[in-house]
């Protein structure tokens, strides 16, 4: 299991570098004037790391308790990475109709656009962390 240092070094580290690519890119492709969409990604990002920690650390207890380890296949990386933004999905599209004033169906469209990008950042920025900060071996207890 990771320690509570490591769990925040990770949500920190992992919505940093997705807000310097995602902000001037969202920006640009739903034609959402910059700053606008700065506060999105920014009140975004908090929403986020605040749900990564809550998620990362129930999932990997899951894994404990259900398998016995930590260990991630691909497979597990790809649930685990849908399963983070359907989560945050529900948490976000209600405050992006809200700030930028749209229906709740225009939120939503540019959230699941959004989640595209996630998860598939999620699953290279992940397996690099893990690759450059592994897990240490842990088994469940008897």
């Amino acid at each position: 299991m990771r320690t509570t240092r490591d769990r925040i070094r990770h949500a920190i580290l992992f919505e940093l570098i997705a807000l310097i690519i995602v902000t001037p890119l969202g920006g640009l492709i739903f034609g959402v004037e910059i700053g606008h969409f700065g506060v999105i990604t920014v009140i975004s990002a908090t929403i986020a790391m605040i749900w990564n920690y809550i998620f990362n650390l129930g999932f990997d207890h899951g894994m404990l308790r259900v398998i016995g380890h930590t260990r991630k296949t691909l497979p597990v990386r790809i649930g685990h990475a849908l399963l983070f933004e359907i989560g945050l999905l529900c948490l976000l599209v209600p405050f992006i109709a809200w700030y930028l004033g749209a229906p709740l169906l225009q939120a939503l469209i540019m959230d699941v656009a959004l989640s595209g990008f996630y998860v598939v950042y999620a699953i290279a920025f992940n397996w690099a962390y893990d690759t450059i900060y592994p897990i240490p071996a842990l088994t469940a207890p008897d």
